[in-house]
């Protein structure tokens, strides 16, 4: 069975890239193009990861991030956050959320591959 990866960021040329890569390396992937649906979805879908964008509309990815992390039932689902906001306080408050992964906008495809890969090929 495939793993299922959760893509949440309001700039759908971001979403379908992701999608269409992720698809290609034969992950199941689910998109959501703000907070509020990337939240629900997230509790509805239970994906083996989620990356993250952190300003959307509705519920930015920080406060998605502490909700999932501080519940026992999604506690353990990776996040990769990727995201425009590159200074060192934006990344400390991501790792403070519960963010496993920090990447910077703009990125590399190869970059959030191999985070994708470090936490769903262990």
């Amino acid at each position: 069975m495939s793993k299922k990866i959760l893509v949440v960021d309001d700039e759908s040329d971001i979403t379908e890239t992701m999608s269409f890569m992720l698809k290609a390396e034969g992950y199941d992937v689910i998109t959501a193009q703000d907070g509020e649906e990337g939240l629900r979805l997230a509790k509805e879908e239970m994906p083996d990861l989620i990356i993250l964008d952190v300003m959307m509309p509705k519920i930015n990815g920080y406060k998605i991030a502490r909700l999932l992390k501080y519940d026992n039932k999604y506690k353990n689902i990776p996040i990769v956050m990727v995201t425009a906001r590159g200074q060192d306080a934006d990344k400390l408050i991501g790792e403070e959320t519960g963010a496993d992964e920090y990447i910077t906008k703009p990125f590399e495809f190869e970059e959030v591959l191999d985070a994708v890969h470090k936490y769903l090929e262990i």
